[in-house]
């Protein structure tokens, strides 16, 4: 699981269990959730610990359903844990908590339940599934992910705004690809032909996370090259200020 930060960085980014929801349904969830929430608190339960237990949760689903080809209990398994987001961001607000740490947790597991997700194909496609070139799309879905988010984080922490956000960000990525896979699930109750719909899901997923990595990559070196002269402005700007 740099941007501003706010209660365990959840108001500053959308995580994937607010994007699988739109704002009516996350104002149902928040209701239906708090009560919980606050019971956790009550039982001394920290937020920490429910976006750990979230994300073991997800990596469960992955890799103990995908490799044996379960794709809908997977995907179901992964769902539940997954609104684990919900729920340690509203422990958060009750608490009143603005928590560095929580954000960096929570962006760190992050990559690993994605790691978790698309290894979880891969696995099911070097086994089982039987496709040597969708456990590499899946594996590449996987690697470019990771790097996608390093190219923000690595762009912000020199100093550069990286004012895009690209065609396929995380969100879109988990959200595409756990909807194929519930559905490609589905073939195993004998609805035909619905199988397809996974392999699709990661050739988009993998050209999308492409283009992304591409449309930052340029926007990184465009405002590094413009903030390099703004600089060299400054400098030759001080540098006559000084001789005069």
């Amino acid at each position: 699981m740099g941007q501003p930060v706010a209660s365990r960085g959840r108001a500053a980014k959308p995580t994937l269990g607010k994007a699988m929801l739109n704002k009516y349904a996350r104002a149902f969830f928040t209701r239906v959730l708090t009560p919980f929430a606050a019971f956790l608190i009550r039982r001394g339960v920290s937020p920490d610990t429910v976006t750990l237990l979230g994300t073991a949760g997800v990596i469960a689903g992955a890799l103990v359903f995908y490799p044996r080809g379960e794709l809908f209990w997977g995907t179901i398994v992964i769902t539940l844990f997954v609104f684990s987001d919900l729920v340690d961001g509203n422990m958060a607000r009750q608490l009143g908590r603005s928590s560095r740490w929580g954000a960096f947790l929570d962006s760190t597991l992050d990559r690993v339940a994605d790691g978790a997700i698309f290894g979880g194909f891969a696995l099911w496609y070097a086994g089982g599934g039987d496709d040597n070139v969708l456990c590499a799309v899946s594996i590449f879905c996987l690697t470019s992910g990771q790097v996608v988010s390093y190219t923000k984080a690595r762009g912000e922490s020199i100093g550069l705004p990286v004012a895009v956000n690209g065609l396929v960000e995380r969100a879109e990525r988990l959200v595409i690809s756990l909807v194929a896979a519930g559905l490609a699930g589905l073939h195993a109750f004998g609805v035909p032909g619905i199988q397809y719909l996974l392999p699709i899901a990661l050739w988009i997923v993998a050209v999308g996370s492409l283009v992304t990595l591409i449309q930052r990559v340029v926007t990184v070196r465009r405002e590094s090259a413009e903030a390099d002269a703004a600089d060299a402005s400054e400098n030759a700007a001080q540098s006559s200020e000084a001789s005069s």
